[in-house]
This record gives structure tokens, sequence and C-alpha cells, in this order.
């Protein structure tokens, strides 16, 4: 396991290497494009915010390569309302604060019609007044913890009944699991995702003293004492499962820590929201299998849509080892819409493509369309993973339908009563059904 760690630890720095190189290549490329105020007419800019270095590079890297890969096919189509797009990439290196910085300048300096961009929640609650003051558009593709619908954001990851509350409804049905352990990254995703989790286990009967709770920082290292305390709460004769919110690098010590303990899946299955084909690549999985992920996305779906993305991305890259993963159908779904959006409007003009978004339909990679709803969430199927020794997922559980995303949770007291809907002429992310008046600007 410890040579699995170093070589995923190695293809790491390659990968953030190749980051570097790529975003030197796009500052090129927006340079060549940009050479006078006629160029500049002839082109439309698309933001990209990753961080493509820092704790959070191991995800996002990939985003910012899938974008450009999004982008480059759209240009072979002949671009959109005629002329071509051009992205701007830029890395916040995993710093919050520097997010809003970047987004500021995405929008302000560089004039992009749209951003595609953010990881983590606290990223993204950093550039929502920048977006908001400013009237642009973010198209956020990963899963998060829901209790927020703004207007000048689509949310094309998973609302937490879109991953969350299903992944426990599998594991309490299908893996009789009574003790569960809620561990995560410190800060507001985890904490909101399984404030609404301890609040639904508490609701299907599950007492206090079958609930742990545990949070450690970003790129936390040490896990020996953690995963030797889920040890022990699971050895007191009931079905025991960790939920895991631990985002980012941190996850590679907290496998190999489960792994040096002996801890199996079959003794105390892991659910993961936030690992991907992306953080097992180039690790030793053997160890993990039979652990889960919950995703509304496998690189294992076998669709024609799904293998014609796959042979796309493997020679935009050229590399036939590089993965796929959930997020990067967020954007290829997001990316879609916004495109169709934009000819829907026959204008790119934000306030306009906002209007037109709702409604649009585009293919998504696991078979049928997603939806862009009212609330600005969209129709995703759920699906849960076990991994597998090459690192993918074989599908064990999928729901028969499309999920509507739920930007505010039934189980929450202070949300329960609230819906989004942004057409007018209630145009409110958090109306309130019971008192019948809108809270403000939906967050």
């Amino acid at each position: 396991m410890a040579t699995g760690i170093a070589t995923g630890m190695n293809r790491l720095r390659r990968t953030i290497g190749g980051a570097a190189v790529a975003g030197m290549m796009a500052t090129s490329i927006t340079a060549g494009f940009t050479t006078g105020a006629a160029a500049q007419e002839e082109t439309i800019k698309v933001g990209i915010l990753h961080s493509l270095s820092g704790t959070m590079a191991i995800s996002e890297t990939t985003l910012k390569d899938a974008m450009l890969m999004l982008i480059e096919e759209q240009n072979k189509k002949g671009g959109l309302l005629g002329k071509k797009l051009e992205p701007v990439v830029v890395d916040p290196a995993s710093d919050w604060p520097l997010f809003a910085e970047k987004a500021r300048e995405l929008i302000s300096v560089d004039k992009v019609a749209a951003v595609f961009g953010c990881w983590t929640s606290v990223s993204r609650k950093s550039v929502l007044p920048v977006f908001e003051e400013l009237d642009s558009i973010l198209f956020y593709p990963v899963q998060y913890e829901g209790e927020e619908s703004q207007r000048n954001v689509f949310y094309t990851g998973a609302a937490p009944n879109q991953q969350a509350i299903p992944a426990v409804d599998y594991l309490m049905n299908e893996e009789g699991v009574k003790r569960w352990v809620l561990a995560g990254t410190d800060y507001v995703y985890p904490r909101t995702t399984n404030k609404i989790l301890e609040a639904y286990l508490k609701s299907k009967g599950v007492a206090d003293e079958d609930i742990m709770i545990n949070y450690t920082p970003f790129g936390h290292s040490d896990w020996q004492t953690i995963v030797s305390d889920i040890k022990t709460f699971g050895s007191a004769g009931k079905k025991t499962a960790v939920v895991s919110t631990i985002n980012g690098d941190a996850n590679v010590p907290f496998y190999k820590e489960l792994a040096n303990q002996g801890i199996k899946a079959e003794d105390i299955p892991v659910v993961a929201f936030s690992v991907g084909e992306e953080e097992l690549a180039g690790l030793d999985t053997s160890p993990l299998v039979g652990h889960l992920a919950a995703w509304n996305y496998f690189q294992s779906v076998d669709t024609d849509a799904n293998a014609e993305f796959i042979d796309a991305w493997h020679a935009f890259t050229k590399d036939e080892e590089r993965v796929t993963n959930d997020p990067m159908e967020a954007h290829y779904i997001g990316f879609n819409m916004w495109v169709k959006a934009v000819e829907k409007a026959g204008t790119t003009d934000p306030d306009a493509v906002i209007d037109a978004m709702v409604g649009v339909s585009v293919p998504n990679l696991t078979g049928g369309y997603s939806t862009m709803m009212p609330n600005h969430h969209i129709t995703k199927p759920v699906l849960i993973g076990e991994i597998q020794d090459d690192g993918q997922f074989q599908t064990v559980y999928e729901t028969s339908g499309l999920v509507p995303g739920d930007a505010w949770s039934d189980f929450l007291p202070d949300s329960k009563d609230l819906i989004s809907d942004w057409r007018a002429p209630m145009s409110c992310g958090n109306f309130n059904v019971a008192t019948g008046k809108c809270g403000g600007k939906g967050e």
C-alpha cells in the first residue's frame, strides 16, 4: 500500500506540473486571442476557476482539463453565436479568499461570459457575493450540502437528496447498518451535510449513542488515532459504517490507515462523497476493494455517450490512463446547458441566459437527459459503486429514474418550508410556503 500511495503522490506531482504547463498554454491562448480590440470582439471568453495547486489540486486539476476539452470540441463545431470560445484559466490555489479575487478578475478584467469552477463549498461561498454584485454566472459542478439557491449560480453537482440521503438509505436497507460514523473535513459542506444526515438518521430511530461525528482539517495526515476510534466504535456488536465527507488529499492517508489497521469493507464499509476515480488513480486500491462511493456518474457506466466521452478525453489528454469522474460529467452537462441557453437567448448577456437556462435539457453520460429546474439544480440519477482493484467502481445500486435536486432539506427545521423558483414572478431562492414570503437572496 505504501508503494501505491507513493505512486499516487508522484502522479499528483506530475498532474500538478502538467496543470501549470496547461495553465500557461491557456494563458498563451488568451494572449493570442486578445491582441487588439477587434480580436476581443471575435471571441466569447469562458472563465475556468479551479485550484491547480494546494490541497484541492488532486481533485480540481482534472476539471480544468475537462473544460479545456469541452471548449475545444465546441470550437470544432463552429463555436457559439458565430464566435470562437476562448478559455481563461486562473489558479485560486486552494485559497478560499483568493477564489473571490480571481472570480472578480475573470468577470471585471477578462470579461468572461460565464465561469465554470469551485470545488469546496467554502470556495463557492467565497465567490457568491462577487457573482451577485457583478451579475455574472457560475456553474458549480460538485456535490454540496444544499441550503442555498442563488440566482447567479447553477448547481450541476448533487444536492444531499441526490447523494447523501440515498447512500444512507442503501447502507441501512441493504447492508443493515445500525451505527454511523460521520467523518468529514472541517468546513461548511461536511458540517451541513452531517447536520442533515444526523437529523435524518434520528428520524429513522437511530439513537444518539449510535452516531459518532468527527472533523479534521484540510490536508490532515495523521489518522491513526481517529481510525482506531472508528474501529472501537464499530466493535459494539452492531453493524457500523463510515459516511465520509473527507475532501482533497487527506483521503490518501485516511484510506491507507484503514488498510494499516485491517478495516475491511465487509467489517466497516466506508461510503465516500468526495472520492472518485481521480482520487484513486495511481493508488494500490486492493485493500480498499468493496468500500463505496455515492455519485451520479462512474467511468464504468456502459452507455454509448459515455464511451464517446471517454474516447474524446483520452484523445484530448493523449493519455489512455486518464480517468473520468462525476464532477467532469457535471461540467459536461453544465457547459452544454450553457451553450444551449446562449443559443436560445441569442446573446451571452447574463440576465438573458439565466432566464433561458430553466427548462433546458441536455444528454447526460449515464443515459437520458438532465434538465435545469427552476431552483437552478438539475435532475440526476443516483449511483452507488464499490471500489474495484483497478480503481474503477462497480455500480451496486441505481435509482430507477432521475432525481430532482432539492435546494432546501426537508429534515432541517429552518429549511423544511422553503422552496426555490427563479422564474418570474416569484424570482426567489428561499420562498417560505408557510409564511408566503421570500426570505431574500436565497442563501
